[in-house]
């Protein structure tokens, strides 16, 4: 590691650390070699016989701002072949010097700053960076040298924060902006500084109230005076300005008086907004209200006194109009009755006053102060008051005058008993009638009035004790009121003497007689008798069966004691349990009824065969399952209950030929959990179908039956079967022989293999696991073919072994692998090898052809008899199957081999990739393996779709 002060001199040396070598002469350490960089370069010193110094010269000025450290790498190597060589890492760490200034974050500091705000309050932040470190990098903040004291006074940094404070009096109208100067300076051995000036704009707030002045002002006004009469001319100041100097003024809680404004400005007239009334208020304080538009806002109150001087405005007026006072009847006549006085708001002349009174026949005045005296005695009944003017005139000019209208009353003595207007009363009432109920209502008249005509109402004494049991008669209003039990058939009629007395000290009364009529209402309901009663009956049961008998009894005759009856039918399914509610109403009006509650229990029968949840099941097993494991179950319910709906499941088996299938099957009784019994093969089979029947404990027993479809789900269990090359003794070796003079791309052989199983797991890939010599022969990873990569040269060997890996794609890949030894020989030997080597193959092709023939066959007889069976099946369930194979024979081309199962809304699909191959069906691959042809051809792809629906 090498530290280096960025300022150090251009071709500064540093001596680096010499690499050993154990060896010597040219063996030993004969070069050195730098990493590429910018800034370094590499000398090296011979110091003796092997032995070599590396040093470092700086040919480019270092910058730590820019790089931190460097990181170079040193390579010796010796001199030997190959060269051995050694490497070493160098890392230049460059030190800092304080080479710059503090630079502010911001090109240009301004803040707003109200005046008067508190000491100590936040004005703003300025903040610088330094590139440097340490110290070199620290910053310090000040204010400028040339920076005035009132400055100082007011404001201050903190030297390490940036933050300018308040610490003094801030006064917009001393200063309404202050310009600082401030400095940031490092704390480098020789300080960096940077200036910067801050500008502070000083805010006005609202610090002076209003001024008002009342320029001219009129103490006294009449309260006749027009309405916009001027009491006093004011204005208003303020020394703010701006919103703060802007003043409005307004009258305090005032409706008499309202503030013009005059063109002046800030003048304004105070005048009457409505009539002033003396009598109603002598002098008015009216309050002047100057406010600003500051905010806060500053107000400034000013009061004035007005007085208001009177007129003869006011008529004399008498403490009560009309003025009602009561005499009793039959008066002795010449007796005084009252005096009364008038009044006026007005004062002095205006208030004098003298009276007149209107004649009348019966009353007559004494002198200024009227004093009323009656001349005949007065009767209440002939005229119940009297009325007559009194007149007084004040000493206005002119005069104004008030009247007063006197009403005189006359009171009632107890001279007239109470009137009933009927000479007979009488009335129906039903019997039962509720408490509270009101039979009649009697009224009686009386002329007098007060409590000589308030009349009571009472039973007279010679009532009889069952009658003041059934009736009370309210004593205010004369309701007569049912207070007990009414019965038709106890008294039919009623006979009530009642009493009508006023509450004259000397009472008056007179007596009436009422006749109140029974009418008879329907008040028994009928009654239910339950004499026989069977409480459970079969669901089977025929109609009419008979489940009760009752009787019914009222104690009403005529319409009221008919009955009318009620039931409802009886239904099993649709409840277990019925409560019958028999209802007895007679014929009264209103009728009445009574009602009785029986409960009948239906019992079960075995009417109804089990149901499946589903039906048909399908189920999807993966191969290779645990014998004994649960795969699948089925369930079914049955609407009975009890025994009879107690279900055992079993699997239907007929003894046809197919069905020894279901023999690794086993059921569950209880609860329908299916078990296989051996494992699944998918090559074996793929998919079946059985019934399960579902049986319930009922006698006689019911059953239904389900179909299962069962679809086996592949999995990579086979392993790639090596079809060629196959030597005699049955290992995938074999020899291929090719001429010396072969050009590139020639084919040496095609590799044939093939996996019983489909999809992913029984696409097969290519490659090349081991050979002689990688540019020599090239293998196509999906064809299987071999083929030169180039010319065979004379230093070429005459034998090659390779050997080929075959693995599929499943998610645990199986394999296998072929050895191939290709022997290059010269033109005529190989012309003599291939006429015997093409006899051969012909054999071997004919022998192909034949097995392919019959694996065709095959594939077309199992196609056939698949559909026959979809047919059948789709004709016996509803659920859709659909399953594709794509078949391709002698073609190279892409190839998309996939099964789709389908079962109501779900959908299941193995799909296998595309291929670049050629393909033909082997016999017994169960139509999944590919293998690979000599020859490419056209593209041509068949596609083979079943639907079931």
């Amino acid at each position: 590691m090498l530290s280096s002060v960025m300022t150090i001199f251009l071709g500064a040396r540093f001596q680096l650390q010499a690499a050993r070598d154990l060896d010597v002469g040219q063996f030993s350490i004969q070069q050195y070699k730098l990493s590429q960089n910018e800034y370094f370069r590499l000398e090296v010193r011979d110091r003796g016989e092997d032995r070599k110094v590396p040093f470092l010269f700086l040919q480019k000025q270092l910058d730590r701002e820019t790089a931190r450290n460097l990181k170079l790498r040193l390579t010796a190597a010796d001199g030997g072949k190959p060269a051995a060589s050694g490497a070493i890492d160098i890392i230049v760490d460059v030190l800092d010097v304080n080479d710059n200034s503090p630079v502010f974050t911001k090109e240009t500091y301004s803040a707003t700053l109200q005046e008067n705000v508190p000491v100590g309050t936040v004005v703003i932040q300025v903040n610088a960076t330094d590139l440097d470190e340490a110290a070199n990098g620290d910053i310090i903040y000040s204010f400028g040298k040339e920076v005035d004291s009132k400055l100082m006074d007011a404001f201050s940094i903190d030297s390490n924060t940036g933050e300018i404070k308040v610490i003094g009096q801030i006064d917009f109208e001393e200063s309404k902006s202050y310009e600082i100067d401030i400095q940031a300076s490092d704390r480098g051995a020789v300080p960096l500084t940077t200036d910067k000036s801050v500008t502070i704009t000083v805010i006005d707030v609202n610090d002076n109230a209003p001024e008002i002045e009342v320029t001219s002002f009129s103490s006294s006004i009449k309260e006749d005076s027009k309405i916009g009469t001027t009491v006093a001319l004011i204005s208003v100041s303020d020394l703010d300005s701006g919103m703060n100097g802007k003043v409005i003024c307004t009258l305090k809680e005032d409706d008499s008086f309202h503030l013009s404004p005059s063109l002046q400005e800030n003048m304004y007239a105070v005048v009457t907004k409505s009539r002033l009334d003396r009598e109603i208020l002598t002098q008015f304080d009216i309050t002047i209200t100057a406010k600003d538009a500051g905010d806060p806002a500053f107000s400034t109150e000013k009061t004035i006194s007005v007085v208001v001087s009177d007129v003869n405005d006011n008529n004399p007026q008498f403490s009560a109009s009309p003025y009602a006072f009561y005499i009793t009847e039959n008066n002795s006549p010449g007796a005084s009755l009252f005096s009364v006085k008038a009044s006026d708001h007005d004062e002095s002349d205006n208030a004098l006053i003298s009276y007149h009174i209107s004649r009348e026949e019966n009353r007559e005045k004494d002198g200024k102060i009227p004093v009323l005296v009656v001349q005949k005695s007065l009767d209440r009944e002939s005229a119940i008051s009297h009325s007559l003017k009194l007149t007084a005139l004040d000493g206005g000019k002119p005069p104004k005058s008030g009247e007063m209208n006197i009403i005189i009353n006359v009171l009632d003595i107890n001279d007239n008993a109470p009137v009933f207007p009927k000479d007979v009363y009488s009335v129906m009432l039903n019997e039962n009638a509720p408490i509270g109920t009101t039979v009649i209502q009697v009224n009686a008249t009386d002329l007098d009035e007060g409590p000589n005509g308030a009349i009571v109402y009472s039973f007279t004494n010679s009532m009889n004790q069952r009658i003041l049991k059934l009736f009370v008669i309210n004593s205010s209003t004369g309701e007569i009121i049912v207070k007990g039990l009414i019965d038709y058939e106890e008294k039919e009629r009623y006979e009530i003497e009642i009493r009508a007395s006023d509450a004259g000290l000397a009472p008056l009364a007179t007596e009436k007689s009422i006749v109140i009529k029974i009418n008879d209402v329907n008040d028994n309901v009928p009654e239910i008798e339950v004499t026989s009663f069977s409480n459970s009956i079969p669901e089977d049961s025929r109609p009419g069966t008979t489940v009760a008998l009752i009787s019914i009894n009222d104690m009403d005759s005529g319409l009221n004691g008919k009955v009318i009856f009620t039931k409802s039918p009886l239904d099993r399914e649709r409840q277990s349990q019925y409560d019958l509610i028999i209802t007895a109403i007679d014929a009264g009006q209103p009728p009445l009824s009574s009602e009785k509650t029986i409960s009948v229990v239906v019992s079960d029968v075995n009417d109804n065969s089990p149901e499946f949840s589903l039906s048909p099941y399908t189920f999807y097993v993966t191969e290779g399952n645990n014998p004994g494991d649960s795969v699948f179950s089925v369930k079914a319910f049955d609407r009975d209950e009890n025994e009879n709906a107690l279900i055992s499941y079993h699997i239907w088996r007929d003894g046809r030929e197919g069905n020894t299938l279901f023999s690794f099957l086993n059921i569950n009784s209880d609860n329908g959990h299916i078990t296989a019994l051996k494992s699944f093969d998918f090559e074996t089979v793929k998919t079946f179908q059985f019934q399960v029947v579902a049986t319930d404990a009922g006698t006689p027993s019911l059953s239904s039956t389900s179909t299962v479809n069962v679809f086996i789900l592949d999995q990579n269990d086979n392993a790639p079967v090596i079809l060629y090359p196959v030597s005699s003794n049955g290992s995938a070796e074999g020899v291929e022989e090719i001429p010396r003079n072969v050009n590139a791309g020639h084919l040496v052989t095609k590799v044939r293999a093939y996996d019983a199983d489909i999809g992913y797991n029984g696409w097969l890939l290519f490659s090349l696991q081991e050979v002689t010599d990688h540019s020599l022969f090239g293998l196509d990873r999906y064809t299987g073919q071999i083929r030169t990569l180039r010319s065979f040269t004379e230093t070429d060997e005459a034998e090659h072994k390779l050997v080929i890996l075959v693995k599929d794609n499943g998610n645990v890949s199986l394999s296998a692998t072929a050895t191939v030894t290709v022997k290059v020989v010269e033109p005529k030997e190989a012309f003599a090898a291939s006429d015997v080597k093409s006899s051969a193959e012909d054999d071997d092709d004919s022998n192909v052809t034949f097995y392919l023939m019959i694996t065709l066959g095959s594939v077309s007889v199992l196609f056939i008899i698949s559909i026959i069976v979809l047919i059948a099946m789709q004709c016996s369930k509803s659920t859709d199957y659909t399953s594709k194979y794509l078949q391709e024979t002698n073609y190279d081309g892409t190839l998309c081999h996939s099964i789709q199962y389908r079962s109501g809304d779900k959908r299941y699909m193995l799909v296998g990739p595309r291929m670049s191959i050629g393909s033909t069906i082997v016999p017994g691959s169960q139509a999944n393996t590919l293998v690979l042809p000599d020859r490419r051809r056209t593209s041509e792809e068949v596609r083979h779709i079943f639907n079931m629906r």
